[in-house]
């Protein structure tokens, strides 16, 4: 049996309508929420302007792999948090900028960055350790879908 976890993942880039639709399947398939705890995922659900921000618990190795090849296959940028299976492996951040390969990060389970002692020499400065940090707090875009009606900005009323 699979070891199980709470798992989280902000999404952004930008996608057509179609494979908007695409990306809502593969959201149903892997029963995600717009909230923990909430129900399942719906497009009504999204943020215009604002990153994709899905949750689940009881999540297989604390991966959402169908969704994270499709991020990959597409260059949607995402940022993935996973709560630790005691004795199997630790919490991690992995963050995918769009394009590379993706980087995992060692963190608390409240998703804080942590470095052990021998990445902290093999770094070997303080600014490679602020630059590690920095990418692990990378900022996921906007998740922008083909036709998303963008606010109009404010006029004041001077009369």
């Amino acid at each position: 049996m699979a070891d199980r976890v709470s798992a989280s993942i902000a999404l952004g880039g930008t996608l057509t309508a179609s494979t908007f639709a695409e990306l809502v399947d593969i959201i149903t398939l892997e029963g995600l929420s717009a909230k923990w705890d909430g129900e399942p995922f719906e497009p009504r659900h999204r943020e215009i302007g604002k990153p994709l921000y899905l949750y689940a618990h009881e999540v297989t190795w604390g991966r959402f792999s169908e969704l994270e090849a499709w991020c990959f296959a597409h260059r949607l940028p995402f940022t993935r948090w996973s709560g630790g299976c005691a004795g199997q492996f630790g919490p991690e951040r992995v963050v995918f900028t769009g394009t590379g390969s993706p980087s995992p990060y060692a963190v608390t389970e409240d998703d804080e960055v942590v470095i052990a002692r021998e990445r902290l020499v093999a770094l070997g400065s303080f600014e490679a350790v602020l630059t590690y940090f920095d990418a692990a707090d990378a900022t996921v875009p906007p998740l922008i879908v083909e036709g998303d009606a963008l606010a109009e900005p404010s006029v004041p009323d001077l009369s």
